[in-house]
């Protein structure tokens, strides 16, 4: 399998945001945006990894401006960071008003792909970093991907302890800040 630089890793899709996208406040609904963030990482994914790619987990995606109905919304991929079957995709969502020109990058979201062959994960190829930038992205996904695990395994810590703790000691925890 052959190595593939960032650069290679590029992927672009636009949308117009039409009312059928609004929410209750007329602005587009932020379901509307996730659903487009994982065609995108999903277009970036398997593009890179040569198979269909399955979505694994969406990190922190943070909503920064109103998108309004009528805009163009881009969203530009890059693969950020790769395991041996999962892949990062760094989504980086701009939102244009088409009459006056003006565009506005409202989100940035990184998916975990996972490439997936005959239903079993398959390996992806290795990704060649050749700038600075490049790097430091990289090892920036390689330690959200350990803080992920660390912070499962104490999640799964933390609720063992509350299904095995008493009934006192869970009616004193809800009547305090301590979750135990």
């Amino acid at each position: 399998m052959n190595p593939k630089n960032v650069a290679s890793t590029r992927f672009e899709t636009s949308r117009i945001m039409t009312p059928d996208d609004a929410n209750f406040l007329g602005k587009v609904f932020g379901g509307s945006i996730l659903s487009l963030i994982d065609l995108a990482a999903y277009g970036t994914a398997s593009r890179f990894a040569g198979n269909i790619c399955v979505t694994a987990s969406f990190d922190r995606v943070d909503f920064h401006e109103p998108i309004e109905v009528g805009e163009l919304v881009t969203m530009i991929g890059h693969v950020s960071f790769v395991g041996r079957t999962s892949v990062e995709t760094t989504i980086e969502v701009h939102a244009e008003n088409i009459l006056s020109g003006t565009k506005r990058h409202t989100n940035t979201a990184r998916v975990t792909m996972v490439a997936i062959k005959d239903g079993r994960p398959v390996p992806v190829p290795r990704l060649v970093c050749e700038t600075r930038e490049e790097k430091i992205r990289f090892l920036e996904g390689r330690i959200r991907r350990r803080l992920r695990e660390v912070h499962q395994a104490e999640r799964e810590r933390r609720f063992a302890n509350l299904r095995d703790a008493s009934d006192e000691e869970l009616d004193r925890l809800m009547s305090s800040d301590d979750l135990g």
